[in-house]
């Protein structure tokens, strides 16, 4: 049997900043690591609707970085909180 524990499937229901943080997977149900999620998720979204609104690819380029530092922020805070020894 594998050790790999699987994310839920996300389904098409989630906003896109959802999809990025992986909001679904939290295997040990920590509720901090839920509100890290949720409040990361909404910023994302944001970045993401302002990336849909632009032409200009340099903004959509950094926005997309933002977007993808966003991930980064989240998944530490994620691994502070959960830092077991």
């Amino acid at each position: 049997m594998s050790d790999v524990i699987q994310e839920k499937d996300p389904g098409p229901n989630l906003s896109f900043g959802q999809r990025a943080v992986g909001i679904t997977f939290n295997p040990g149900g920590n509720p901090l690591v839920n509100a890290i999620k949720e409040k990361a998720a909404e910023y994302i979204d944001v970045l993401d609707a302002q990336r849909g609104l632009t032409t200009n690819p340099e903004i959509k380029r950094q926005l997309s970085i933002a977007i993808t530092e966003a991930q980064t922020s989240q998944m530490w805070a994620v691994n502070a909180v959960t830092w077991q020894y």
